[in-house]
């Protein structure tokens, strides 16, 4: 294999130390938290925010009042946006069936789908008022039936931003918190005085935000480890510059450490889009942020073949990828590790993350090995149970029980088996011994 690195971002270990400062300050905030509640929370806003209300849950009137100062288009945006993310939600549920078998004549054993009964949803708004979060895990818990739906949003610009709260309330939040970062998503999970804690935490968010959802994972369901927003380009010589570099630097424009590469087999369009980045940048109103994730983060490699460019995106697992070749239906059938593709070039990342309707909370930093991102069924829970109707069944499925509890040395579990094929097969079974043989065929 000839995989060249036309450019290379910063090495894992400078990425690794970065990682490790946040990851204290997130523990010692989450502590106060827990033990200060609302003065620890107010704090904070304070601090990062320059804001403190007398509430951070806005009522209904403060609702109805942001929700006017949105105009009529931009409320028809939103209804077009939410309704393509609950359509495809809805079909996504649907694949999800409840289901009950016989295993054997009188064993019955079966599943069922609850909701998950409080979730937290995070939308970010400090830098950007991510709008479209709103519709990825409002609306997507609303049709999976959460009864109760919190969710949370910084301050933009020293106030609630409008169509944020607006998306909020349409998509079909319970409960809106003005509150962000680390003191949002802890509030949520840990509690405080006036705030119920919930069970899951969903949604993106900055370094921090990431963070504290990794930290309390497992005192509250998580719906994936998220980093910066990742995108790659896979693309050949059918293609141009201009797109390439436009799709790099669309998603680049999210962060300062927002990974962007692109994967491709000619020098001559790699080239060709080094070029189109530096025009770009130029004149791109987001530059100051596009052009260090660049330096940094920025990457472009060069392959030999398809099969290479298949295998290193398949190494990276990129969040975002987008494939513009004359082979992306090869690509979709062999691609196994990224959070979203985007085939062709008439479709884009943008397009997923505002309006298209799949959801765009997705997998980073390589999980996407092993995880797919935010949908309907991460609202599910699916609760196993089990019945035996015949005194038959009872005897038959305690012998065997007894017999394998005692192989592994548990004589309680046994017990547990014995004392059903006593009661309903009338077998006399020795207290703390195993069942003999079967009596039912």
């Amino acid at each position: 294999m000839a995989i060249e690195y036309l450019k290379k971002g910063l090495d894992e270990k400078q990425r690794i130390e970065d990682n490790d400062k946040v990851k204290k300050i997130v523990e010692e905030t989450l502590s106060k938290i827990e033990s200060e509640g609302d003065k620890h929370i107010r704090e904070l806003s304070q601090k990062f925010d320059n804001y403190s209300p007398d509430s951070f849950r806005l009522n209904e009137d403060q609702i109805n009042q942001l929700i006017s100062e949105v105009s009529d288009d931009d409320k028809e945006d939103i209804k077009f946006a939410q309704k393509q993310v609950r359509t495809f939600a809805e079909a996504q549920l649907k694949t999800l069936s409840e289901i009950e078998v016989e295993t054997h004549p009188g064993v019955i054993l079966g599943h069922k789908n609850i909701p998950v009964q409080a979730v937290g949803c995070y939308v970010p708004a400090g830098k950007f008022p991510m709008v479209a979060s709103a519709h990825m895990s409002v609306v997507t818990a609303s049709v999976a039936g959460v009864p109760r739906i919190v969710a949370t949003t910084p301050p933009f610009k020293g106030k609630p931003n409008p169509a944020v709260v607006t998306a909020m309330k349409m998509g079909g939040a319970h409960e809106i918190y003005v509150l962000g970062g680390m003191q949002g998503v802890g509030a949520m999970a840990i509690g405080t005085e006036t705030i119920k804690p919930v069970d899951m935490l969903v949604g993106p968010g900055n370094a921090f935000v990431a963070e504290a959802k990794r930290q309390l994972y497992g005192r509250v369901g998580i719906d994936l480890f998220a980093g910066p927003t990742e995108t790659m380009v896979i693309a050949d010589e059918t293609v141009d510059g201009e797109i390439c570099a436009t799709d790099l630097l669309g998603q680049a424009e999210h962060g300062y450490n927002s990974p962007a590469v692109m994967i491709t087999n000619s020098r001559k369009l790699a080239e060709e889009t080094f070029k189109e980045i530096e025009r770009i940048l130029e004149i791109l109103p987001t530059k100051e942020t596009a052009s260090t994730s660049w330096k940094d983060y920025g990457e472009i490699i060069l392959c030999d073949t398809y099969e290479e460019m298949l295998s290193k995106a398949n190494e990276i697992a990129s969040e975002h990828v987008q494939v513009m070749t004359k082979k992306d239906d090869w690509f979709l059938e062999n691609m196994t590790s990224y959070g979203a593709l985007f085939l062709g070039t008439r479709t884009n990342v943008a397009n997923g993350d505002k309006v298209i309707g799949t959801n765009h909370t997705l997998p980073t930093k390589k999980a996407g090995r092993y995880t797919g991102g935010l949908w309907v069924g991460k609202f599910i829970k699916t609760h196993t149970y089990q019945k035996i109707t015949t005194d038959e069944a009872a005897t038959l499925i305690g012998e065997y029980g007894s017999r394998l509890s005692h192989l592994e040395g548990f004589i309680g579990h046994a017990e547990q088996c014995n004392v059903r094929v006593r009661r309903y097969g009338g077998l006399n079974v020795e207290y703390g011994k195993p069942a003999k043989k079967l009596k039912i065929k």
